[in-house]
């Protein structure tokens, strides 16, 4: 290939060297003396990227095995839910919690649109015997960011648990879990956090942990008290991903060193950059205000198939993005910008976008100057702060 491989997708993102070679390092048992160290070592760090001074729990599974723990070990059958369905990962909160014989209420948003803190606010008004809210910090399928400081207000003003999917938002963009008041947050391994797939992680505020004390959970593998118990042992209940673990300390490590602000900032300035290059090209963002910090969804010229444009980028220029989902495929694109990706693949990214759509679909593209107007932004954004997002 004329070009190195580049994945630019909302996960799984590329992996830093640094990564890689402690992937490779040969493996350690999980129950003795030195792993142990590791996890305990480990605790702290992850308390930091949460927001939190509650355990965090470490699961063998991807996201998803994530957000059925905390259904199942959250909530009793029969018990009524609110579901902020605003894409594909809202309507799988949906499929879950009717897993566990839950009563979902479901708030239907408009995809590429926030959800309102005030619909939620007049649900739970309306709506009686609310235990919990289910809901995303990041829409991966949509780009769309929901406002979970907000929401996290109204929860605590009632005996009513917030439980977050926080797995392309943590590591990415602001998601303090016990300044804004999630009771559950989850994110996985595959995104801001720069693994491979296999690992998700989990924690509990203390209510939601007393909530638990009284559920009796039918699911044998994700037994969050049972996990709690053997994380103060620097353990997980079952088998441990050794390799995945080894990775997400070295990952920490760097994420500590660079400074969680300053990540923040790197991934506030490629978001305002690829937006910027996006409308230079001629084309216009999915989710046009509440916008999510690691991916950008792109609208598809009409004319033009996503999935047919996406492999003509691919086949060209070795670049990966992602299509649409369920009733969007086809009809948007979606460019990561989460992980270890740097302004560079952005500016490719945006250049093999607007190559493509002028060669093969005769697109004419809006400004010549595109990239240097893109450029411009991600320094721009970087000095400005994003503190203005969140006002």
């Amino acid at each position: 290939m004329d070009f190195k491989y580049r994945l630019l997708t909302p996960g799984p993102t590329m992996i830093p060297e640094e990564v890689k070679l402690e992937l490779s390092r040969d493996i350690i048992h999980h129950r003795k003396d030195r792993f142990k160290s590791i996890m305990r070592g480990l605790q702290p760090k992850l308390k930091t990227l949460f927001g939190t001074k509650e355990d965090v729990l470490i699961l063998s599974s991807s996201g998803t095995g994530a957000m059925q723990a905390a259904v199942f070990n959250l909530f009793n059958p029969g018990e009524k839910v609110i579901v902020v369905e605003g894409g594909k990962f809202g309507k799988r909160w949906t499929e879950i919690a009717k897993k566990r014989s839950l009563k979902p209420v479901i708030i239907e948003v408009e995809w590429g649109e926030a959800v309102d803190p005030e619909l939620v606010k007049d649900t739970i008004k309306k709506e009686k015997d609310i235990k919990g809210i289910l809901v995303q910090a990041s829409e991966t399928s949509t780009g769309v960011l929901h406002p979970i400081k907000e929401l996290g207000e109204i929860t605590q003003k009632f005996d009513i648990l917030l439980v977050v999917d926080g797995i392309s938002a943590v590591g990415i963009s602001p998601l303090p879990m016990d300044r804004w008041g999630v009771d559950c947050l989850i994110t996985g391994s595959q995104k801001g956090l720069m693994l491979p797939p296999g690992l998700s992680l989990i924690s509990l505020s203390e209510k939601a942990y007393n909530k638990a004390l009284g559920v009796i959970s039918s699911d044998f593998y994700f037994d969050l008290k049972k996990e709690k118990n053997k994380i103060k042992q620097g353990e997980t209940a079952y088998t441990s991903p050794v390799a995945l673990i080894l990775g997400l300390n070295a990952i920490m490590d760097l994420f500590l060193s660079y400074g969680l602000e300053n990540i923040y900032k790197k991934y506030w300035a490629l978001t305002q950059m690829t937006r910027c290059g996006v409308s230079a090209i001629g084309l216009s963002c999915f989710a046009e205000k509440n916008y999510t910090w690691g991916l950008t969804s792109v609208r598809v010229p009409k004319n033009i198939d996503g999935k047919e444009l996406l492999n003509k980028i691919a086949s060209t220029f070795n670049l990966h993005l992602a299509g649409g989902q369920d009733h969007l495929k086809g009809k948007i694109i979606r460019i990561g910008h989460m992980g270890y990706v740097d302004m560079s693949d952005i500016l490719f990214a945006l250049n093999a976008i607007a190559w493509t759509l002028k060669k093969e679909y005769n697109f004419v593209i809006k400004e010549k100057d595109f990239l240097e107007q893109a450029s411009t932004s991600y320094f721009d954004a970087k000095e400005q702060g994003y503190e203005r997002y969140f006002s």
